[in-house]
Formats: structure tokens, sequence, C-alpha cells
């Protein structure tokens, strides 16, 4: 998830839209700690000893030990985690291990195509549905054989699917977003381009991996891409607009984080903050609650839509149609059934998108049945020769839920390879059941179906669902009547390889507290901790402020099971806070951590990678990647925080040593670490690095810039001072081994 940095417009990135009194376990008292007086004991220790100069590329050190523990999955000799675990660093470089390198291979703007000119370093680039978008996030790799077919075991050509989150319009532009009212219509078409997901060729010569130019499976989805709606909401009067008067489509998809790969070789892209992205006019609420009823505006209120200006204002950009859709204010002159205004634009996005990379003119669909919420990742089971297959989910927002859709159809190995990709995408993906999860004091849980066969959602009084379109719409609001429990901001999730265990970041939550008030949330036992830090030398942050790992094990290894257990597989923590209240999990300096985003399991090595995303801890260490080997749900322990007079009692993993965690990469300055993609033999490893630079105000003073990452290390136009952009990055290790051995 992308850090906020347009402050004009309320928080979107941060929306806290759950009001409900969905119950909590165990009502404690607020710690109040700090992490650089109270847990290291004073003030006077808080500041962490400087650097004493840059980071190299590659370097060793933070003390870790090249002989790990752990062997490689499927009978090999091969030692995983014998690298040299990388120091923490402000260095604006990527930095990974000694023995390894990083080589930028795609970067914001890049050309994909040779009809548009390549990248200049001044913001004078257009044509965005040409290029690379801004802000790279979630991402997989797809195989191709040397004729060009899919080939899932090819690690010598492949496909990228990228995601290309959201913008940083500073550098986007000449001297950034021009001034006034309204927007120019022309740099709001760069913006719009530049979001979406760019499917991308990419093949191996002298060993290395490079951007095939003008390839025929090179494709850009923008913003403003026809796409379909399919599943239980296609054709439903709440997806009604002035574009599609029947509700079967809509344009673009937006603010895409997380990513998840299907069995039958197709990319789900998830559509996580687009809520901002919409104008809703003043006096809008009224003529809602009187043209459509009250429970319009319980609906927008839900999804973080109150009346206000959108995020980029692209509505101001002209009366086209294409910049008229983000104002989403109903007409009361207007035909009721909303096709001849934008009232239930917003409608339109909010769902997981799949997309066929094998076929640049594939159709691209919207899978509803999957729900409406800030989707991150997509998580696939196993699968099991005829078993269905469950699909995990979060909502990334604070006091959000986990969700499991569970297929109809049950799975068969001949859909591994099928002749039409987004036909078997329809098989199971549009017919199944919606669950959302309660996680239980004890470490068990259960999934709760989300329809109107649940009495409890058919019979909820603060929103009335029409049909179950409107439930797969409106799927926080079937969620909030069922009491799922709020966690702290679900954000990627992964499937362990062979355990078929999964695994769902929680990024942080500044929103828990130990006494709350208002609208906060109290901890509780898959939520624990509430805490203040010191960041810095006075800049206080309150609740969960590093953030953990839950995992959970379906009973009888079921997708379809309707219970499971979990535990805390790892708690994101400094090394010297509290173990007994923060550093639960007993972090030393090679694997502190915080604020867990992406998470993606190697197939080849069943590595655990672990990606932060995070403004906690950086004034000690730039965003990073760790490498884990995890065991089980249940191989650690019960554990008990004390916060005076009441406590909370978790179900903490086993702690990790320096063989099964350490710190592998380490990002360049203001960066989010994201996205991971690798090829089958585990021996390259694709990521991205988002927003290098994002606190940057003033583009016309480069010695200002908060990093000028790629091009400081040798990558495309501008050299030292150069603007910053995302960009993917390519790992190899140099004795050509598998990457995390």
């Amino acid at each position: 998830m992308n850090k906020r940095t347009d402050l004009s417009v309320p928080d979107f990135d941060n929306e806290d839209s759950n009001t409900t009194n969905n119950p909590t376990f165990d009502a404690v008292l607020q710690a109040r700690l700090s992490r650089r007086s109270i847990l290291r004991g004073s003030l006077g220790t808080a500041m962490t000893a400087a650097f004493g100069g840059l980071s190299l590329t590659a370097c060793g050190g933070g003390g870790g030990d090249d002989t790990p523990a752990t062997t490689a999955p499927a009978g090999s000799t091969e030692r995983l985690l014998a690298f040299g675990a990388v120091a923490k660093t402000l260095a604006d470089t990527v930095t990974v291990p000694a023995g390894y390198t990083a080589t930028v291979v795609l970067a914001t703007g890049d050309r994909l195509f040779s009809d548009v000119p390549a990248y200049t370093d001044d913001g004078l680039n257009t044509r965005y549905d040409r290029r690379s978008g801004d802000c790279h996030d979630g991402m997989d790799y797809f195989g191709l054989s040397a004729t060009g077919t899919p080939d899932a075991n090819s690690s010598d050509r492949c496909l990228l699917g990228m995601n290309h989150e959201y913008i940083t319009p500073l550098f986007l532009h000449a001297n950034g977003p021009t001034a006034g009212a309204n927007r120019v219509a022309s740099e709001v078409d760069i913006e719009v381009d530049a979001h979406g997901v760019a499917i991308t060729e990419f093949k191996k010569t002298n060993g290395k991996f490079a951007l095939v130019l003008d390839s025929a499976f090179n494709r850009r989805i923008t913003g403003l891409t026809e796409i379909e709606i399919a599943g239980p909401a296609r054709g439903n009067a709440k997806l009604v607009t002035k574009f599609s008067a029947d509700g079967t489509k809509t344009r673009g998809t937006l603010n895409n984080c997380g990513t998840g790969k299907t069995p039958w070789g197709t990319l789900l892209t998830g559509e996580e903050n687009w809520a901002g992205y919409f104008k809703r006019t003043a006096g809008d609420a009224t003529n809602r609650a009187t043209v459509l009823g009250a429970d319009a505006n319980v609906a927008l209120n839900r999804y973080g839509r109150g009346e206000g200006a959108s995020r980029y204002n692209w509505e101001t950009a002209g009366s086209d149609d294409k910049y008229a859709r983000w104002d989403m204010t109903l007409n009361p002159a207007a035909a009721a059934d909303g096709s001849e205004d934008y009232r239930f634009e917003i409608n339109g996005q909010g769902y997981m998108t799949e997309i066929d990379p094998y076929s640049a003119t594939s159709v691209i669909k919207k899978r509803t049945a999957l729900g409406r919420f800030a989707h991150e990742s997509a998580a696939f089971s196993n699968p099991v020769v005829g078993k269905p297959l469950a699909v995990y989910m979060g909502d990334d927002s604070r006091g959000e839920y986990v969700y499991k859709f569970v297929s109809t159809a049950t799975w068969s190995a001949a859909d591994a390879n099928p002749a039409n990709r987004v036909a078997t995408g329809d098989k199971y993906l549009d017919s199944g059941k919606l669950y959302v999860a309660k996680f239980n004091s004890d470490g068990s849980g259960d999934w709760v179906e989300l329809s109107l066969n649940n009495p409890t959602v058919a019979g909820y009084t603060t929103y009335v669902f029409d049909d179950e379109g409107d439930v797969a719409i409106h799927s926080r609001l079937a969620a909030d009547a069922v009491g799922a429990t709020k966690m702290d901001r679900p954000e990627w999730c992964g499937t362990h390889p062979t355990t078929g265990e999964v695994y769902f970041t929680m990024t942080n939550n500044s929103n828990r507290r130990v006494s709350p008030t208002g609208s906060q949330l109290g901890v509780d036992a898959a939520n624990p901790r509430g805490y203040t830090d010191i960041k810095g030398v006075s800049t206080t942050q309150s609740g969960n402020v590093n953030g953990h790992i839950v995992r959970i094990k379906e009973a009888g290894g079921e997708p379809g099971a309707l219970t499971f257990t979990w535990d805390v597989y790892l708690f994101g923590a400094e090394s010297a806070a509290s173990p007994t209240l923060i550093n639960l999990s007993s972090l030393t300096d090679d694997q502190d951590f915080s604020s867990p985003d992406g998470l993606v399991f190697s197939k080849a090595t069943g590595i655990c990678w672990i990606q932060t995303d995070d403004g906690a801890y950086t004034d000690v260490t730039n965003c990073m990647m760790l490498a884990g080997v995890p065991g089980t749900v249940g191989d650690g322990s019960n554990v008990t925080l004390n916060y005076g007079a009441t406590s909370v009692t978790t179900k903490v993993g086993k702690k990790p040593t320096e063989s099964t965690l350490k710190r592998f990469l380490v990002g360049p300055s203001q960066c989010e670490i994201t996205g991971l993609a690798e090829t089958p033999d585990g021996k390259v490893m694709f990521i991205n690095v988002q927003h290098p630079g994002e606190d940057t105000t003033d583009v016309n003073n480069r010695s200002t810039y908060g990093s000028h990452w790629p091009g400081n290390s040798g990558y495309g136009a501008g050299g030292n001072t150069a603007r910053p952009r995302s960009a993917t990055v390519m790992i190899t290790k140099d004795d050509g081994g598998r990457i995390g051995s």
C-alpha cells in the first residue's frame, strides 16, 4: 500500500470507515511505552549510531552467520539463508548481500513500444499508455516457451504482469501539476494512463533478462481501459452508469496493489484505495437520500467516500466524458436509474480484476464474487484435483477484515493449461461462496458466509441488501453484519507451497489502543499490541506501530473448511524493544523490521519473502525485504501481555533464529519495497521499488530531492541529480545459484 503524500484532500490511503461495534476479545489498559526511553532505558540512548558512509550495492554485515541450518525443499542439499544479513541503512541505493547483484530493468516512463521516444529526465514524457506506468507494485511471472506459447517451467523468457498503483504527480510533469482551479487535460491524461497494469515481455540474453521492445505481448491497462463486470454483480442496478446503461462494464482499474497468479495462468490484480479518485459535491448526501434512500449514504460512508474533493481533481479537466466520470455527484434531474450520470461510477472499482497476460487483446473482467473492498493480493489454496479452490484476501484499511472465496467448481488438472484462460476464470471465480474470518481468543477461527442465505446478513438493519449482487458490491457491510474480527490493516497474503498454511501481513494500525476511546480499537488476541513509540527525538507514534504477520491452518487442510487455527508468525519490532510487550518474536539487529506489507512464498525454495512499507522506523533504515523459513501454525507458545491491571494472551509462533530469518535487501531513500516474481528455477528474482524520494516537495530544486534513484545507480537519464523513479529490479546470485541460498 502506498503512503500518502497528497495532503490537500482527505487521507484515502488511511481510510478508517469501520465504525461497527464488532466485539474484541480482551479489554486492557493502554500501554504508554517509548521504544527509545522506557524500552532502551533512557532517552539519551535513543539514537542509533550514525552510519559511516553509504552502503555498497552488495554487502555482507550485520553479524550474520553464513552457515544456516535450513535445507531447501524437494530433496536438495542446498542450504537456505546462506547469505550474510544486510545491515539497516539509509543509503540511496538498493543494498543486497555480498555475492548478489541488483540490476534495474524497467522504470517509470520507460517505453514499451518504439513509437514513443525514450524516457527523458525532464517531465515532458507523454503517452503513458505506451510506457511503463508509475509506482510499480505487485507482480507475477508468466513463463514463455521459445516459440512464444505459455510454459510454466520456462526460466529464460517470460511475461511480467505488474501493477502501477498510483502516481507521484510532482515528477510526471515538467514543473509538477499546473496550478489552478481546473486541471490541464494533457496532464490528467498522463496521470490516468500512468495507473493500472503493464504486461511486459522479458527475455534472457547472456544470462540477464531485458525488456523486449515492441513485443506482441506488451500491453498497458490504464484508468480508462474498458473492462467487463463478471459474477453476481454483473448487470446490477447499482452498477448502471452513463457509460454502461446495463451495468455490465466499466472503465479502468485503479490503485492496483497486490496481485495473485491463478492456477490456470492469469493475473489477478487488486484494486485498493480507489474511493478517493471520485468527487462528491456538497449536498450530494441529501440528494441521494431523497432519490435513492438512506442506505445509499450508509454504503458510501462505509467505503470512505463522503462528500468532498477527489484525490487528483481529474473531473475538472474538461467536459469530455472521460473527465466527467470522476464526478460521482447524483444529478436529481437525471434518469432515476443512473443511466444519465455517474452516481454509481464508484461501484465499478474495488474488485479483483482478471487479466490474461498471454493475449494482448483478451477481455478483462472484474470478478465481483470475490467481494468489493480495498483489495491487496490474492493467494490461492494449493490446487488438489477434485477439491474446490480457495482464494484468500485482505482488506487494507484500519479495522478491516480477512476474507476467503471458495469456488463451486472443483479443480481439474486439465485447467492448468487451458485453451481459454478467461473462460476458465469464469468457471472458478464467478460462482462460489465468500466468507469473512472471525479470530477467536483461543487460537481457533471461523469462516462466516456472506450471502443472503445467512440470516444475519439478510436481516441486517443498518443496510438492507437488495440481492446477492448487492452483497458482492457491499461486502464490507455484510462482514459488519456478522461481526467479523477487525484486524490491523490486512494486506498481502501468501500460501505456503508445501503446508498450505496461509500468511497475512497486518501492516500496522495507528488506531489500536489498550484503553480505546471513540473510534479506537482495543487490543485482542489476534491484534494484541497497543503501545507508544518515539521516532527520532520526539515524534510520538501510537497503536500497533510495527505490525505483525498472522497465519492460519484450515481444518483438515480443506480449502472449503469453515474453521481454522491461527497464530502470529512474526511481530514487527525493533530489536531493542521490550521483549514482553513489543518484540515478542525476539528479533535481532539482523532481523528487526516494521510494517510488513508484501509477502510472497518462493515455489523454488519455500522461502517466505517479507517486504516493508514503513514510516515508523525510517529514521533508522529504509524499507527492506527479509527472507524467512517459517515453521507451522502452533509451533510456538501462548504469550500473555500484561498491561497493568489486565492482560491479553496471544499465540506466538516459534521464535526465529539466524538460520530462519535474515534481512536480505534494503531499498533506496523514501521508498517502499514491494512486488516479487521469480523464475521457476529460483535463480532470478524481480522486485519493485516504489516511490523513492516520495517526500520531495520542490521539483525545480534537485538538491532537495529525497532520492535520485535509479539515475544515481547508472540507470537511465539524469545521473546523480535524476528525478527519482519507481522501478523493477532484477536480482541474481553471482555464482548462478538460487536466490536466498
